[in-house]
């Protein structure tokens, strides 16, 4: 996982595309969510921005069942390595277990989980939003997409056992059914797709275990690239601007948020020139010199604010960060202020 949430460009794309072929071109739906056009230019986007893209779609093709056409057009093609990596598996169980290995590659905006039983199993998705709430078109979008890709891969129109969502049903149940060709439940306890075992598990005709092998090394390549860039500086200053509080933010926590080890994380601080204690204490005197400058709030309350223990070794903090104690530093910017 990343520290902020990030999809592909191919999945944008997606979206884009789906909507042009509902009469919106691609410069008025980015103007309509407010994201320059250049930003299709970038590998990846926040997750809010697609966000931000799914909602546009919605007002502007004015269309119950959009989620539902971006997902029933979805292909391996969508998202290029770890598509092919998805054609060349031997069953659709396997290429179940690739999404849920590579599925950072296409998005951070939510999970697989498999539940298996018998005769069946769940594909459960769990959606992870950003600072924004999910489109509900992009959850049925992503239930769409399974059945999509597992179509196109069979070269059959796959008919799961059941479909549900935790939400309310959007469009005409007529468009579910055409996306699904089964029974569809929605305000359930989970969004999911279950299918039958025999299904899952029955070799697919173009399975290629030697290729199936040159995909995965190539995709894990690529995961294990996108992990070294969200170590990045600005992204751990962003986590720890979202964390810092009474309870200190721990090295540790950003670690397993990135699905590194501490010691990996350390490293690849060090190679842009800080440490996480230098970013912590640099976020807590950024606060601490906003926060006695600009409100009434007491020192106590500011020590505690930002995590220490002490008033006085809040005290020691910032005439280490200004050379001045709290009450001198205040008192001089107030004078600035006033003259």
């Amino acid at each position: 996982m990343t520290l902020e949430a990030t999809v592909s460009i191919g999945w944008v794309n997606t979206v884009i595309a789906a909507a042009q072929r509902l009469a919106v071109d691609a410069d008025s739906l980015l103007a309509a969510a407010g994201i320059p056009a250049a930003e299709r230019e970038h590998e990846r986007w926040p997750i809010d921005n697609i966000t931000r893209l799914w909602h546009a779609a919605e007002r502007c093709t004015g269309d119950p069942g959009f989620g539902l056409k971006v997902g029933v057009d979805f292909t391996p093609m969508s998202i290029r390595g770890v598509g092919f990596a998805l054609q060349s598996a031997a069953t659709l169980r396997e290429a179940v277990v690739m999404v849920q290995r590579f599925q950072r590659l296409i998005s951070d905006g939510g999970r697989f989980q498999v539940l298996a039983g018998d005769s069946a199993t769940w594909l459960v998705y769990h959606p992870r939003q950003g600072k924004l709430a999910f489109s509900p078109h992009q959850i049925e979008a992503v239930l769409a997409a399974v059945i999509g890709f597992a179509s196109w891969v069979t070269g059959t129109r796959m008919q799961p056992l059941r479909v549900q969502f935790s939400q309310l049903r959007l469009g005409p149940l007529q468009g579910y059914q055409t996306a699904f060709h089964c029974p569809v439940e929605f305000e359930q306890a989970f969004s999911g797709v279950l299918m039958d075992n025999a299904l899952l598990d029955h070799p697919l005709p173009q399975a290629d275990p030697q290729l199936a092998q040159v995909h995965k090394r190539y995709t894990r390549a690529r995961l294990a690239a996108l992990s070294m860039n969200s170590a990045s500086v600005p992204e751990i200053r962003r986590w720890l601007a979202g964390r810092l509080g009474p309870l200190l933010p721990r090295r540790g926590e950003a670690a397993e948020a990135l699905g590194i080890s501490e010691r990996t994380l350390a490293r690849r601080l060090r190679e842009q020139e800080t440490t996480f204690d230098d970013l912590l204490d640099e976020m807590r005197r950024d606060r601490a010199l906003q926060a006695v400058a600009d409100t009434r709030a007491s020192l106590t309350e500011i020590a505690e604010s930002l995590g220490f223990a002490e008033v006085s070794t809040f005290y020691r903090a910032f005439r280490r960060w200004t050379g001045l104690p709290p009450v001198r530093w205040r008192r001089q910017q107030s004078n600035k202020s006033d003259s």
